[in-house]
């Protein structure tokens, strides 16, 4: 989603320190201020003085050894928090590790961060070889499984407030069409941005996050074709959305598309 200049209410010191705790990724020992750099892509500059007030506020620490930034403890309360906010999470966690390791899949929830989807869980198949993707990874919206499950339960409203362009309506259009079809989307090979991966997804409308996320499940090619995607895979994780709604009074996330 693009943002006006103009916007008065729009404090830029606020993104940008937003954006560098958006850096961290679950398997990281510590970021230096020169990975931080290259993530976000700010200045050495503004780097450090956002640092030095994440470290002020508690959001960060860092280690005095190897002088590498960790997220602190008020970023891991604001987490909990949010975590025991999204009770839904707990109602299928039993459910996604089974379907991960039956489909021999990566199993995980995506939601929309910014202009990009964000995974916030995600589920190892046991005894499988699988892609290695983490919480806190992100993904393009257009390409990716998850980004057309998003943007075709999309309202009319909310989509255009992406400030679309053609490839992006039409890969809107291809997903609505394919959750109409079959309950499931999976982008086709042209428009994958990964030819290195293969995935299927299923939008759930969470009032937690007042818009759909996406679960999906994803593997390499050889180990998820699309006759397993249509088989098998995207029939499993649909009936596994299917039963969410059911346990939370939750209508389908295509209800509210416009």
């Amino acid at each position: 989603m693009n943002v006006d200049v103009e916007d008065r209410n729009y404090v830029n010191a606020l993104a940008r320190g937003l954006k560098v705790l958006g850096t961290f990724r679950a398997s990281d020992q510590g970021l230096s201020h020169s990975e931080i750099c290259k993530r976000t892509g700010l200045s050495k500059a503004t780097v450090s003085r956002l640092t030095h007030t994440l470290k002020a506020t508690g959001f960060v620490i860092q280690d005095t050894a190897s002088g590498l930034f960790r997220l602190g403890p008020a970023a891991v309360a604001l987490g909990l928090v949010a975590n025991a906010q999204t009770s839904f999470m707990d109602l299928i966690e039993d459910e996604m590790q089974e379907l991960a390791d039956r489909t021999g899949t990566l199993a995980l929830i995506g939601v929309r961060s910014g202009d990009r989807m964000m995974l916030v869980r995600t589920w190892r198949p046991e005894g499988a070889a699988s892609i290695w993707l983490e919480p806190g990874h992100r993904v393009p919206i257009l390409g990716s499984s998850t980004g057309q499950a998003f943007v075709a339960a999309l309202d009319a409203v909310a989509f255009e407030a992406l400030d679309p362009d053609d490839d992006l309506r039409a890969f809107r259009d291809d997903g609505y069409a394919q959750l109409i079809a079959n309950g499931f989307t999976s982008p086709g090979t042209d428009t994958r941005f990964a030819a290195t991966i293969n995935a299927v997804a299923v939008p759930y409308m969470a009032r937690e996050y007042g818009e759909p996320i996406a679960f999906s499940c994803g593997a390499l090619p050889g180990m998820l074709s699309d006759e397993r995607i249509r088989e098998e895979v995207g029939p499993r994780l649909r009936e596994l959305v299917r039963g969410l709604e059911l346990k939370t009074g939750q209508a389908s996330a295509l209800a509210r598309r416009g």
